[in-house]
């Protein structure tokens, strides 16, 4: 016998949480969450539900439901996402936040997206500032072919994205604005074997022994890449906020500030070239 939307997401709610179940079953079925409210009796192919089991097989296993269904929603926008990239969080919308606040909607800033992963930071940006001429980069390939493939899904025109270690292949240019939201947890630390973490590519998350390594990289070198009055933005762990006050210091950059996530976390650190 056929079950209906009502069983599949009764019985799936044994193993895994209510949203993870609606948000696998929504795939399957390819409708929105208001499909499933108002058609509980609708019963499943047994193709559906046969695709329906195995994917809450796998997230039993631990498997994030963002790359089992392929996207993630960020800043009101939809991104692709595989296990090549890291998965869009909300808390990093902060940056995207501060980002657009340094940004007047009628101004053609230049704009430098480091390890930008799926391109979520520099795309939404680039949606919601047209007139700013966006340069997004990682090193890894994978990322950057997943980052152009949301560009495109999104039609983000004002995007450059291409594949480079930091500001190697940059040269001399300058920009207005520079925001990361780079690898900042520690080598071994044992979150990184725990939730969703445990599939997502280490390379994006785990920056040496005590998380700062691409953080200091990056300090160090964006002055050369600042433009007057230019802004640097950068996500960093929970913890380590003062520290990156302290290189962004001594790396010669004013007005330097942290400011907190939604859960109240210190979560971004910034300053500005001022000479």
């Amino acid at each position: 016998m056929q079950i209906t939307i009502r069983e599949a997401l009764d019985q799936a709610r044994r193993d895994i949480d209510d949203i993870d179940a609606r948000m696998l079953l929504q795939h399957v079925l390819d409708v929105g969450h208001a499909h499933l409210i108002a058609h509980p009796a609708r019963r499943l192919t047994a193709r559906q539900a046969q695709s329906f089991r195995l994917l809450v097989a796998r997230r039993v296993l631990g498997e994030p439901v963002a790359y089992l269904i392929g996207k993630r929603e960020f800043y009101s926008l939809s991104f692709t996402v595989t296990p090549a990239v890291l998965i869009p969080r909300p808390e990093t919308e902060l940056l995207v936040d501060l980002s657009l606040e340094r940004i007047p909607i009628d101004f053609s800033c230049r704009v430098l997206d480091l390890g930008t992963g799926s391109g979520a930071v520099a795309l939404a940006i680039a949606k919601h500032r047209p007139l700013a001429c966006i340069t997004a980069v990682d090193i890894s390939a994978d990322a950057v072919a997943i980052a152009k493939i949301n560009a495109a899904q999104l039609n983000a025109r004002n995007v450059r994205i291409f594949e480079g270690d930091w500001f190697r292949e940059l040269g001399e240019e300058r920009f207005d604005l520079i925001v990361s939201n780079p690898p900042y947890v520690a080598q071994g630390d044992p979150h990184l074997g725990q939730g969703d973490l445990r599939y997502e590519p280490d390379s994006a998350l785990a920056a040496g022994r005590g998380g700062l390594e691409c953080i200091e990289s990056i300090v160090a070198c964006a002055p050369a890449h600042l433009a007057w009055k230019g802004v640097l933005l950068l996500e960093h762990g929970y913890d380590q906020a003062q520290a990156c006050r302290e290189l962004l210091s001594k790396a010669g950059l004013g007005g330097v500030f942290s400011l907190p996530d939604f859960a109240g976390i210190p979560r971004v650190s910034g300053g500005c070239l001022e000479v």
